[in-house]
């Protein structure tokens, strides 16, 4: 089976995470997307919030080793990364514990019918699948350590 290799970036504002109701899958998913050729995830998780909420964020859990050599950039590290089924192929996703920067901006592009801000205890909602919830709160841990 193929197998394209993915990004998510759980937004976080205020306590809250932003969720999108997905037009392709109809279920409530993170913003993400394809890691592009020549993209890092870095880049990936900052296009896809830009292209799916026009909003600015900020990655979580960057590496501060020092670049000494020849490193050019220090990625951030993800939170979780697992393999799922989309349909027709899988994903290999790297998930990432993102900061909205520009919430003033907030606006959902087509990809996407619906969005809500969820508190954490509102997770158990039943629209949100269980898997989306645990990453959702592991993020969320790595979110409070940041800000």
């Amino acid at each position: 089976m193929k197998i394209d290799l993915v990004v998510d970036g759980y937004i976080f504002h205020e306590d809250k995470v932003l969720l999108l109701h997905h037009r392709d899958l109809d279920m409530w998913l993170p913003s993400g997307g394809h890691i592009d050729e020549n993209e890092t995830p870095d880049m990936a998780v900052v296009k896809e919030a830009k292209e799916e909420t026009n909003l600015d964020v900020e990655i979580t859990n960057k590496s501060t080793l020092s670049m000494d050599g020849n490193v050019k950039e220090n990625l951030a590290v993800p939170y979780y990364s697992n393999v799922h089924n989309v349909g027709d192929h899988d994903h290999c996703c790297l998930f990432y514990a993102c900061v909205a920067k520009n919430i003033d901006n907030f606006k959902i592009n087509d990809e996407s019918y619906d969005y809500q801000w969820f508190k954490m205890d509102e997770l158990d909602d039943k629209r949100i699948d269980a898997s989306v919830k645990n990453q959702i709160l592991a993020g969320y841990e790595v979110y409070k350590r940041f800000k």
